[in-house]
């Protein structure tokens, strides 16, 4: 077990890696996709956060890192993240993240990462105006869209060109969209307050995904929030004696999940508007609802300890997490085997090494609608392959 130092009350990033998708020992000859361009919060961040904020973050210090990289890459968790298996699965190099890399060409070769971790689907004002506290300005997806923009502008010399390589590439628009009710949440305001945010950050993802779409993205993977009542900083920051309130099969708090299935529900209906509108596009949609909640139902058939709302890294408690000081903290306690927790330090989850249920159904069709299959049909079997270590 590990103790680390604590200076000061954590920000409350909550999004972060769930789902393992295959690993590659090789390139393929062949290509469903000549890049990768992502957009989101912490379960896609590779480095953007830690550079905006010169290194002075909990998540550049072990133990973040310590399971694949063995030291800390920006990535809010104890290794890798799903946009690196996606990467890894096309034979493609994992994300270069772009704040750190602005202007170097030859580095977003293959794709590049604009997600920040703590971002949110809205844009500063909306929260501003209701007095809602971001921890971190001006990271929302608007502004990421804006870096994009930027980056076509060095990356190609013409809208022809632009148009070629963006329809070849695969557009992660990840889970960002979370953050938007996690500070709402978790700074006290009501279910009813937050639910009635949800169709504007649902136009927001839209509107962005319009905006990608009409400069020459064709292929699009969009997924639905997880059931965040199954979150150790959810069932730590709203406990309660009332066994009502708990979902007797998964021990998770039903109205949060209520309320993420509410969010899934209107995000469905918007990509079925945007397939209609954009017939030669293929949008994907993830359902990470019902893949996570698969493993709460049944997390020892999936290797999971019994306990699966229980943090690997924290500082003790019911769902070992403690707001005022985290993973990384003094205090702090890692667990032995991150790879039989879900949760990594509360808010993140760990490097699930299971390909069963998560991982193979996001990539074999069975939590995609339509299925990835359909899309790349040039992934290699699903096994303990060789992944290999880069720079990051």
């Amino acid at each position: 077990m590990s103790s680390f130092s604590c200076s000061y009350i954590l920000s409350l990033h909550f999004i972060s890696i769930v789902f393992v998708l295959p690993a590659r020992a090789q390139q393929s000859t062949g290509a469903c996709f000549t890049s990768i361009i992502s957009f989101g919060d912490s379960i896609a961040d590779t480095g953007n956060l830690i550079f905006a904020l010169n290194n002075s973050h909990r998540v550049n210090r072990l133990p973040y890192g310590e399971t694949f990289f063995h030291h800390p890459t920006g990535r809010f968790s104890d290794g890798r993240l799903i946009a690196d298996f996606i990467a890894n699965a096309l034979g493609l190099p994992l994300l270069t993240p772009y704040l750190p890399y602005y202007g170097d060409g030859w580095s977003f070769r293959k794709g590049v990462n604009f997600a920040v971790a703590g971002s949110t689907a809205l844009n500063d004002d909306f929260f501003n105006e209701k007095g809602i506290k971001l921890e971190t300005k001006n990271i929302s997806l608007d502004v990421q869209l804006k870096w994009f923009k930027d980056f076509l502008s060095f990356m190609c010399s013409s809208k022809e060109e632009c148009e070629d390589k963006l329809s070849s590439s695969l557009f992660l628009m990840r889970e960002i969209g979370g953050n938007d009710f996690n500070y709402p949440f978790f700074q006290g305001r009501s279910f009813e307050e937050v639910r009635t945010f949800v169709p504007s950050v649902i136009n927001a993802i839209s509107l962005a995904i319009t905006v990608v779409i009409e400069l020459g993205a064709r292929t699009l993977l969009v997924p639905g929030n997880f059931p965040i009542g199954c979150i150790p900083a959810y069932l730590s920051t709203f406990h309660v004696s009332n066994a009502k309130d708990y979902d007797e099969e998964t021990g998770c708090i039903k109205w949060l999940n209520d309320f993420s299935e509410y969010y899934n529900q209107l995000l469905i209906k918007e990509l079925d508007h945007l397939r209609k509108m954009h017939p030669h596009t293929t949008i994907i949609y993830a359902d990470y609802y019902q893949a996570l909640i698969t493993i709460y139902q049944s997390p020892e058939k999936y290797g999971f300890q019994s306990s699966p709302l229980v943090a690997c890294c924290g500082v003790g408690g019911l769902y070992n997490y403690n707001s005022s000081c985290m993973c990384g903290d003094l205090g702090s306690t890692v667990c032995m085997e991150p790879s039989r927790h879900l949760s990594w330090d509360g808010l993140h989850f760990t490097e699930v090494k299971l390909c069963e249920n998560c991982s193979c159904g996001l990539l074999q069709g069975k939590y995609t609608n339509p299925p990835f299959t359909e899309t790349c049909a040039l992934l290699e079997p699903i096994g303990n392959l060789e992944f290999p270590r880069n720079t990051f």
